[in-house]
């Protein structure tokens, strides 16, 4: 009989980055800035790129279905479609462009006509529970109009997605299940 896992963690929002981030030097000019947070126990062999690549490389099959929406919607702007990012040069994660690599943090994003956008996915050092917390942030700096209207539209979403991402995160983080 194999274990069950337990129950999903509490995902956490905050309108501010969390402590350490790297990307706190830019929070000042962003327009947008919200950042995600788990505890996930069970990740001591896990570094920030693993789990990058458990939440950002295979999307899941609701969140691939509202990228193409969004890209059928933006091409017509003349904006980067997630293919276009993905077959342009540089290393990536997914469709994200890597712009900074570090054993607890990872900083993903793009830059574009309407906006420019990083991602950290940071992992926290253990707690005195022995668990270690998962932030996912985002920081965006809008373009003009089309920026603060595009940014508007997709909020709601980025909210699913990114809560998504952290449970991909945590499922990957628990790893298989054991048989007993």
């Amino acid at each position: 009989m194999a274990s069950r896992r337990s129950e999903p963690a509490r995902i956490e929002r905050r309108t501010e980055l969390p402590g350490g981030s790297r990307l706190g030097a830019m929070v000042g000019r962003a327009d947008f800035v919200d950042a995600f947070g788990i505890e996930l126990p069970h990740v001591s062999e896990l570094d920030a790129e693993a789990l990058a690549r458990a939440a950002f490389e295979h999307a899941a099959p609701w969140v691939a279905v509202l990228l193409r929406l969004r890209d059928a919607l933006v091409r017509p702007l003349g904006l980067k479609t997630t293919a276009s990012l993905s077959r342009a040069g540089g290393e990536r994660i997914g469709f994200f462009r890597v712009f900074a690599r570090h054993p607890d943090e990872i900083i993903l994003g793009e830059d574009d006509a309407h906006l420019d956008f990083r991602v950290s996915l940071l992992l926290h050092p253990p707690g005195a529970s022995g668990n270690r917390r998962v932030s996912v942030s985002t920081v965006v700096f809008q373009h003009g109009r089309l920026g603060r209207v595009y940014l508007a539209l997709i909020e709601p979403f980025h909210r699913l997605v990114v809560r998504s991402a952290l449970r991909r995160i945590e499922r990957r983080a628990a790893g298989p299940v054991i048989a007993e």
